[in-house]
């Protein structure tokens, strides 16, 4: 059942994070922000909505990484219930799809949680102050609705940052695989 994101408020402070790649190379929040910005992704290997998106995930990130963005996906769920999210099922996919950011491993899903990531894909998009500038949708593309992926909601985002603009708006949350929490892990069973 397709989950939406949460919305979380705009000017939010991006939450630091210290998480391993698939190799065991720890990356912090600050390591991979780029100077104009970062682009913080919740993806995961078996989503199809994640997969209808991911070449052009890739694209955006390869056409703005030029430009100041900086760009990592997280990658969530509780690998015991969907080992195919595991971090060398993450090495693979990465490798596969040319990923050019890092695709970080949060195996206690607090990081899933400090974002209140709720979905994959799910973007979160900061200015150069780490600010949440936008959270939602890459574009009106669902596996089988028959529109393009194009990219189109992210990339204006982007634009619209990367030109000293506002926020867009209306912005309209991204759908997609709810995060796969570990049992017990599920948002709102524990009060922080």
């Amino acid at each position: 059942m397709a989950k939406h994101s949460t919305m979380l408020d705009l000017g939010t402070q991006a939450p630091p994070f210290d998480l391993p790649d698939p190799d065991g190379k720890l990356l912090t929040r600050d390591d991979v922000a780029g100077p104009a910005g970062l682009l913080v992704m919740f993806i995961s290997n078996h989503c199809p909505y994640v997969k209808h998106a991911r070449d052009e995930l890739v694209r955006v990130a390869a056409n703005y990484a030029g430009r100041g963005l900086g760009a990592v996906a997280i990658g969530s769920n509780d690998v015991e219930r969907y080992p195919e999210d595991g971090p060398a099922q993450m090495a693979a996919v990465a490798k596969r799809h040319g990923f050019g950011f890092p695709y970080l491993w949060d195996e206690s899903q607090e990081v899933a949680r400090a974002y209140r990531a709720a979905c994959t894909p799910d973007l979160y998009l900061f200015d150069a102050g780490l600010r949440l500038f936008y959270r939602g949708q890459l574009d009106g593309s669902r596996p089988g609705n028959g529109r393009p992926v194009t990219g189109a909601d992210l990339r204006g985002a982007i634009d619209a940052l990367l030109a000293g603009g506002p926020s867009p708006e209306p912005q309209q949350p991204s759908v997609g695989c709810g995060i796969k929490w570990k049992p017990g892990n599920e948002p709102g069973l524990h009060l922080a």
